[in-house]
């Protein structure tokens, strides 16, 4: 009985939904621009107007899930529903106003750059729920989201943290359908470990032969995150990418990709240069280079020399099944 009423919940706050969204609209948000379908949470965790506005704001931005302004929300003040000092009036002790949490001169740069579509005369305000996702949509666009240029980047603009784009990511995905191309649910348990291992040195300095603070560093190289992060989910690797590339399993061309995953650069056989920790929705942790830090970033970019993936813990068979 009580899977039944749930069902029927998520079934009601749909149909609400995609009311609020209105009948125009229902192509853009489940099959068109605007990306993923929502999942029994995200029915069940947002307003229904909210998730509307979510979903039809998205479609301004090509290639932004709405699930990510939806996150951000959420994040932010739960989709409108703290109680803190700025969400409906004033502002908080940043100066940040409204559900989404805009500076002032912030929103009045974006709106008056992107107009709200269908704004009536009077003046944007921060605290209209409608104005407010809207901005933040046309914001996170401007800021690397558009097409997915660099979604980790515009996160970073809207609040400047890797642990906030960190949070933002993995809400975006619980807010996705469990078929959905980098949703947590098809992660293994030992995947998610290895994810939250390597989440929580977001930040840390890249440092060449870097094992970590537990093995005696202050950071990792690229190698070295990897081999811990699988290390904390009870998995032992090789130190090198090279050596983790050929250990495996290897993912098979043309498979997607699943929370977990190791994804490599440079060429197999001779020369594996970097490897990342693929978490979902076209991102990866890794520690990048000299001078940076182990952050989240986009697993392909125009150029890169991507010499493909592997999912540790999983046996051959399994993994060609």
């Amino acid at each position: 009985m009580a899977k039944f009423g749930t069902a029927i919940l998520g079934a009601i706050l749909l149909i609400i939904a995609l009311a609020v969204a209105g009948a125009s609209s229902a192509l853009s948000v489940f099959g068109g621009s605007g990306g993923s379908q929502p999942n029994r949470t995200a029915l069940t965790d947002i307003p229904p107007d909210y998730l509307a506005l979510y979903q039809q704001a998205a479609t301004t931005c090509p290639g932004l899930d709405w699930s990510v302004p939806a996150a951000i929300g959420k994040v932010e003040t739960d989709h409108g529903r703290s109680t803190l000092p700025g969400v409906r009036s004033g502002s908080n002790d940043k100066g940040a106003e409204g559900p989404m949490q805009f500076l002032r001169p912030t929103f009045n740069a974006v709106t008056a750059k992107h107009p709200i579509p269908r704004r009536e005369t009077q003046a944007p305000s921060p605290y209209n729920p409608r104005d407010a996702i809207y901005t933040a949509v046309a914001y996170l666009c401007d800021s690397g989201a558009r097409d997915r240029h660099n979604l980790h980047d515009a996160i970073l603009a809207y609040n400047p943290a890797e642990w906030y784009v960190s949070k933002v990511l993995t809400q975006a995905q619980d807010y996705q359908s469990t078929t959905s191309l980098g949703s947590t649910a098809e992660a293994s348990p030992s995947a998610r470990e290895a994810i939250n291992y390597a989440q929580g040195q977001l930040g840390l300095p890249y440092v060449w032969g870097g094992n970590g603070p537990a093995g005696g560093d202050t950071g990792f190289d690229c190698s070295g995150l990897t081999k811990a992060a699988y290390a904390a989910a009870g998995i032992s690797l090789p130190r090198t990418a090279e050596e983790q590339f050929q250990t495996g399993p290897q993912v098979p061309n043309g498979q997607p990709l699943m929370p977990g995953d190791l994804v490599f650069y440079g060429v197999p056989g001779n020369d594996i240069h970097h490897v990342g920790l693929y978490i979902g929705s076209g991102q990866m942790i890794n520690a990048p280079n000299f001078g940076g830090k182990v952050k989240i970033a986009p697993y392909r970019h125009q150029g890169d020399d991507y010499a493909g993936a592997t999912r540790p813990g999983v046996s051959t068979s399994a993994n060609s099944a």
